[in-house]
């Protein structure tokens, strides 16, 4: 009896370890099945582009400048304010100019004077020499004399316009319509011709100005439509166009300068902000596409034509009876977001978008969502 019942405890031991080693390995094998997002692979449409960086500038920017260097003697204008072209901006002390429009003005008057006394003196001689009643001498002689003092007359009439344009230019105006972009004097500085006044800007269109390289080059073209972001407004597009593209490049950088303007009649954008701007420069029909963080890159050190280099290949994890498959891929294209599959991978078949990097071959996998595009 002693024996059968030692025996019967040995049993339901193994039984009751059996029992748990059983639960223990469907647990392990429950925790192996690593839980994935998927999404069927269609066609559609990628769009080649281009990225780059740089700064919002207004279309058109104009310094305005004083020629007198003197005072300020009062600000017409400050910086945001709308101006018409003509509109005055400053006006400039300009004491020595005044004084030399007057001594112009006294001497148009003593000339005029003199002119007019040459003058009648002339006619009057001019008369006897044709009656033969003087000689041919006094004649010349007065002639003369009636010569200079129209000559001087003229010379009058020049000083006093110059002077007056001087006088002119202390009066400074907006030589386009625009906004007042930047004030850089006060009231009471002195002007220095060398330092604008103020900067007027047109902004309906502001630019971006960029530097393209050689290769780019090929694929960038006037009219090419631009999408163009700014921190300030994280979540608007703008529209551009591609305006100029230089015919040169610069020897020293290799790259060559590209304009893109930016409609801005609401006046969002503004210079100095910040840009990032993706230029399109061509499509893809009928593309197999997925975000560019759904593929594993993998790179490896081969001998190329006697050379080490870094290769980099690309693959995906397909699902497949409940278990991931990897598979190579090869690609059309690619940018910073997205990549349009040339091969490896066929359409409907179930990609892992989310999980993959915790996959190897023959994972099981367990959907827990399935991605409609």
């Amino acid at each position: 009896m002693k024996r059968l019942f030692i025996l019967s405890f040995l049993t339901a031991v193994v039984v009751f370890f059996g029992w748990g080693c059983g639960k223990k390995a469907e647990t392990d094998e429950k925790e192996e099945t690593i839980p994935v997002k998927i999404s069927a692979l269609q066609p559609g449409t990628l769009n080649k582009s281009l990225a780059y960086s740089g700064d919002i500038a207004a279309e058109t920017e104009v310094k305005v400048f004083s020629k007198i260097p003197d005072r300020i003697e009062k600000f017409y204008v400050d910086e945001s304010d709308r101006v018409a072209k003509g509109d005055k901006i400053a006006q400039i002390y300009a004491t020595t100019i005044e004084q030399a429009v007057r001594q112009a003005e006294a001497g148009l008057m003593a000339a005029r004077s003199q002119y007019a006394n040459a003058e009648m003196e002339f006619n009057r001689i001019d008369r006897l020499f044709k009656e033969n009643a003087i000689s041919k001498q006094q004649y010349d002689l007065v002639k003369t004399q009636y010569e200079g003092a129209k000559s001087a007359l003229e010379q009058a009439e020049a000083a006093l316009k110059s002077a007056k344009s001087g006088l002119s230019d202390a009066s400074i105006t907006a030589p386009i319509s625009g906004i007042i972009g930047k004030r850089y004097y006060e009231d009471g500085d002195m002007a220095n011709p060398a330092m604008p006044l103020v900067s007027i800007v047109q902004m309906k269109r502001v630019k971006v100005n960029l530097d393209a390289t050689e290769d780019d080059l090929g694929q960038l073209a006037l009219g090419q439509e631009a999408e163009v972001r700014v921190r300030s407004f994280p979540d608007r597009i703008f529209l551009g166009k591609v305006a100029k593209i230089s015919p040169i490049l610069d020897p020293m950088t290799r790259m060559a300068a590209v304009e893109v303007l930016i409609d801005n009649t609401d006046g969002t954008l503004k210079p100095g902000m910040f840009a990032t701007i993706r230029i399109t420069t061509g499509k893809i029909e009928n593309a197999l596409i997925i975000p560019r963080l759904v593929a594993i890159e993998n790179t490896a050190l081969e001998r190329v034509d006697g050379k080490d280099q870094v290769v980099k290949s690309y693959s995906v994890f397909v699902v497949e009876s409940d278990s991931a498959k990897r598979r190579e891929i090869e690609i059309q294209y690619m940018d910073e977001e997205r990549i349009a599959i040339a091969s490896g991978v066929e359409q409907g078949e179930q990609v892992v978008v989310e999980g993959q990097n915790r996959l190897v071959e023959s994972s099981p996998v367990t959907v827990i969502e399935e991605e409609n595009d």
